[in-house]
């Protein structure tokens, strides 16, 4: 997902889809997932050369990914949509000039805590740890180094640094990071209700269309099985005054200020599949080295002053001068 900021942030987004052509590009993509620049230049009946500026614009923005397929003959250039979906902000929150930012990454390994049922596993980018289906080595000390989970149903917990200056509050907490559901091999229809809590409440949850195996995912090692789990969607949940969203759209009426966020908290952010789940399809974690974004748990908190509380008006009592 692509998230603009404000409307300036999006001048180059927005000409990259200001024309039919690269808009009927992104269609033939989303319906064939992959396609190489002669198969979109045929379908649109268009020159390869007319082509590849359309491609550049739209690589540069940030919408397709460009990779070289060297297993036919020749080099051929293969094109797959890198966004399936664009959140603008068009107008700023108010109360912004006094703010702060912190931003964090964390290793999708460094959970806190866990519990897990099989299907499940962990891997670096270079060898799986341990076995697959046995959840001891998801304590496995390599763990650190991470690249990709997946379990079944359970969770996984971590602890988000709060390294906020101090006398601040958390005005707004975002987290980003590429999911998927847990299938038996991959299953593109495998739906699975993946619940995200903060600090033990539930704050929302979204339902992961499948266990994604179609293509390769674009920093999947060579050597990861094609049968198994390949790429992700990029989720992101915000918490903030007015509830929580993800992707945009509101989850739950829990505000940073209920939660009573601020440089002090603990932050501990777990997403779990619950047995009682309407669909308990498992979860998939994808980090460096895995999936279409290579990243782990991205975090953003947006932080101003606490205010210091007025004292309280004393009023005289009966009785009393």
């Amino acid at each position: 997902m692509i998230y603009i900021k404000n409307l300036e942030d999006g001048v180059e987004l927005f000409k990259a889809l200001g024309s039919e052509v690269r808009v009927n590009i992104i269609r033939l993509l989303l319906k064939n997932t992959e396609m190489n620049m002669n198969e979109i230049a045929a379908s649109l009946n268009i020159t390869n050369g007319a082509l590849t500026s359309h491609i550049k614009k739209m690589e540069d923005a940030g919408l397709i990914k460009v990779i070289s397929d060297f297993s036919g003959h020749g080099n051929q250039k293969v094109c797959r949509v890198r966004e399936e979906r664009i959140l603008v902000d068009i107008a700023p929150e108010e109360g912004r000039d006094n703010t702060g930012i912190y931003e964090a990454e964390v290793p999708v390994g460094q959970y806190m805590d866990y519990k897990v049922y099989p299907t499940c596993g962990i891997s670096t980018a270079k060898s799986l740890i341990g076995e697959a289906d046995d959840p001891r080595y998801f304590s496995h000390p390599d763990r650190i180094q991470a690249g990709i989970l997946w379990f079944s149903k359970g969770y996984v917990e971590y602890q988000i640094p709060n390294l906020l200056p101090a006398a601040q509050k958390i005005d707004e907490i975002t987290f980003t990071m590429e999911l998927s559901s847990e299938a038996p091999g991959v299953n593109n229809d495998w739906p699975s209700d993946i619940t995200f809590l903060l600090n033990d409440v539930a704050v929302g949850s979204w339902t992961s269309p499948g266990d994604f195996g179609d293509v390769r995912g674009i920093f999947t090692p060579d050597w990861w099985f094609p049968n198994w789990n390949q790429y992700g969607l990029l989720k992101m949940l915000v918490i903030n005054k007015k509830g929580a969203f993800v992707d945009g759209l509101k989850k739950s009426d829990i505000t940073t200020q209920a939660l009573q966020l601020d440089y002090k908290s603990p932050i501990r952010l777990k997403m779990e599949v619950g047995e009682d789940a309407a669909h308990v399809g498992g979860m998939t974690l994808f980090g460096a080295g895995f999936g279409n974004y290579s990243q782990g748990i991205k975090v953003r908190i947006r932080y101003s002053p606490v205010m210091e509380a007025l004292p309280e008006k004393s009023f005289p009592t009966e009785g009393s001068n």
